[in-house]
């Protein structure tokens, strides 16, 4: 072979090179990146107003919460229908199991309200996480789960306040009587730290964490599944049934952690409220 036969396959050779490492690179199976979960603005990019993914599906399941409620009891009646019957079910479960038995009848009744709001915003938010063509949770992000956070501190801290005055409240929520008072020097700094830190950043930090990982998790099984159906070699395809079906296992799993999530966040607001109205009772 001359060497001009030679210099003329050589650039053929390094095409089909690059076109082999372009098609196993393509077939390589790639964890999905931060923007992924976190996308650009999608409306009003670059202004004030901009919207991405999180917050439009937030909007989409505030409003579906509100419609559903509309809905509900637009015309309630003395034998429910099924929608009726669900909101009452939601509703009753609440009011008996979180605010009745933490806050006792009376107070219960009070706060009911705000801690019903708090069950059923987290509830909803957290359920786009399983929807198909929404697929996250908006609560998966920091924002929505401090907000919500940041109401049951004030909430809390509202209910301490108006029962005994700002200073008797500090005083009695960080000073814990009959201690040694050598001992106050380390408890009144960790007990502040617990009561006025802590609880608004376990509050938001629980929420976001378990939905984020859910979403992340939804996402891997899934993105297996369709990378051994399409993507991968023909014996590896015998592992996308496994991997569609812990999809699926983990989207009822996934459900659970939804109310369970819910539940959690409300029960920790009423059972803050009331730490706040018997904080002189340590």
């Amino acid at each position: 072979m001359s060497d001009r036969t030679v210099g003329t396959n050589e650039p053929a050779a390094r095409t089909r090179e690059r076109t082999l490492s372009v098609t196993t690179v393509a077939a390589e199976f790639h964890a999905p990146s931060l923007i992924d979960f976190f996308p650009p603005a999608l409306l009003f990019e670059g202004t004030p107003f901009e919207l991405d993914r999180l917050v439009l599906v937030r909007f989409i399941m505030t409003a579906a919460l509100i419609a559903f409620m509309l809905l509900a009891f637009r015309s309630p009646r003395l034998v429910p229908g099924k929608l009726q019957s669900i909101a009452e079910s939601g509703l009753l479960f609440v009011r008996e199991q979180i605010c009745d038995e933490v806050l006792g009848k009376d107070s219960g009744r009070k706060y009911f309200p705000l801690i019903a709001m708090i069950f059923f915003t987290v509830l909803f938010l957290n359920f786009s996480g399983i929807i198909p063509g929404l697929n996250i949770s908006s609560n998966g992000r920091i924002g929505m789960p401090l907000v919500l956070a940041l109401v049951a501190y004030v909430a809390f801290n509202y209910v301490g306040i108006k029962k005994y005055g700002f200073l008797k409240y500090m005083r009695s929520s960080i000073v814990i009587p009959n201690v040694p008072p050598a001992i106050h020097v380390l408890l009144i700094p960790m007990e502040f730290v617990s009561t006025f830190l802590l609880r608004p950043f376990t509050l938001t930090i629980r929420l976001m964490a378990n939905m984020l990982a859910g979403h992340i998790l939804l996402v891997m099984f899934f993105a297996a599944t369709q990378f051994f159906l399409f993507d991968a070699d023909s014996w590896m395809k015998v592992f996308s049934p496994l991997s569609l079906l812990a999809g699926f296992a983990f989207t009822l799993f996934e459900l659970l952690v939804i109310v369970l999530q819910a539940y959690v966040f409300a029960l920790l607001t009423a059972v803050y409220i009331s730490l706040a109205q018997h904080a002189d009772s340590h």
